[in-house]
């Protein structure tokens, strides 16, 4: 039996130590392919399961991974979505935050992991996000009420906003209400109700469009609601009561079975948003970043809570049934055969 000296144990644990450091570092070595870790709130919305497969085309075409996680507008699981992303050893985070508050803390934790952090067409609030994506949102806002008060400069509204967890829900609202609070103000209009609607959910618009009616009696003479998916719901309402059609109402998002009511008349207009340049220009900013450069914001910036966030920021653009045709389909968003059903 060979004696074991101390000398003989020092080198034997220097040995192995080292055989197992080598063991680890090519285990934890990143491939040279750069990853883009994607947090999405939904998939429920046609316009962020449009977002998604832009997003994962387009990095395709760039030779970029995308790893998705889908957090079904729950804040919770969303940040465990990320954190499973962040030990994937992503470069680059994208993240649609449910709430705009809550996922502060995971662009802190993303940074202590030296990952870069894109908000993407959601403001993350009072955090260090490094950069926002998105739609001049309150811009948006002003289309919506700049139509709705030319249709009715007067009469009695029911104002629907957002979810109260996503900040651009208040974004639109301001712009919107740049347009029709002078008219509150000077009596023009009345406003029958006016609430958000939670979570963005059609049924939760429904709801509050049938307390509506009952409340004036069916006397409702414009509708501002936020979003396609909250239209449907108060158009939903307003069909019960035979007035869809009768009721200006607004929308944004530009999907399907909004394009389809526009042209059969039970909704007025929306809001056209091109995710497929949103989604793209995400993909772009984030092999600049993971690159260690930046992208162009011309100078643009959204302040957080905590500071001014540089900002890319698209245009969004009208769309009612006099230019359905020219937006939506010519541009190739839309099918014809989709919008004009039998």
């Amino acid at each position: 039996m060979i004696k074991k000296t101390p000398s003989y144990a020092i080198r034997l644990f220097t040995i192995v130590s080292i055989l197992l450091l080598l063991m680890s570092c090519t285990s934890s070595k990143k491939s040279d392919t750069l990853v883009i870790g994607l947090s999405l709130p939904t998939q429920r919305q046609e316009r962020w399961v449009r977002d998604k497969e832009t997003m994962e085309a387009y990095a395709a075409e760039k030779g970029v991974k995308v790893l998705v996680q889908i957090s079904d507008e729950d804040a919770r699981m969303q940040a465990n979505q990320v954190e499973n992303l962040l030990t994937q050893g992503i470069d680059v985070l994208v993240i649609a935050p449910h709430d705009s508050k809550a996922a502060a803390t995971l662009v802190d934790q993303a940074h202590r992991e030296g990952v870069k952090v894109i908000s993407y067409d959601r403001l993350i609030l009072e955090c260090d996000v490094d950069l926002y994506l998105s739609f001049d949102n309150v811009e948006v806002g002003r289309i919506q009420g700049q139509y709705i008060t030319k249709t009715v400069p007067q009469g009695d509204y029911v104002i629907l906003s957002g979810a109260p967890t996503d900040n651009n829900a208040k974004l639109f609202k301001q712009g919107a209400m740049e347009l029709i609070q002078p008219l509150i103000d000077n009596g023009a209009i009345k406003v029958v109700l006016e609430q958000a609607v939670d979570n963005w959910e059609p049924k939760n618009s429904l709801r509050l469009m049938e307390q509506a009616l009952t409340k004036a009696n069916n006397k409702i003479d414009a509708v501002l609601a936020p979003n396609d998916g909250t239209a449907g719901g108060a158009i939903e309402a307003l069909a019960t009561q035979g007035l869809a059609g009768k009721v200006p109402i607004t929308g944004q998002d530009a999907q399907v079975d909004a394009a389809i009511r526009i042209v059969k008349g039970t909704q007025s207009m929306t809001v056209f948003k091109d995710t497929r340049k949103l989604g793209k220009a995400a993909v772009d900013a984030a092999i600049l970043m993971a690159k260690g450069e930046f992208p162009d914001t011309k100078g643009k910036t959204v302040n957080n809570g905590k500071f001014d966030v540089k900002s890319q920021l698209l245009t969004p653009v009208e769309v009612t049934k006099e230019n359905i045709d020219e937006v939506l389909i010519e541009s190739g968003y839309l099918k014809k055969e989709e919008v004009y059903r039998k």
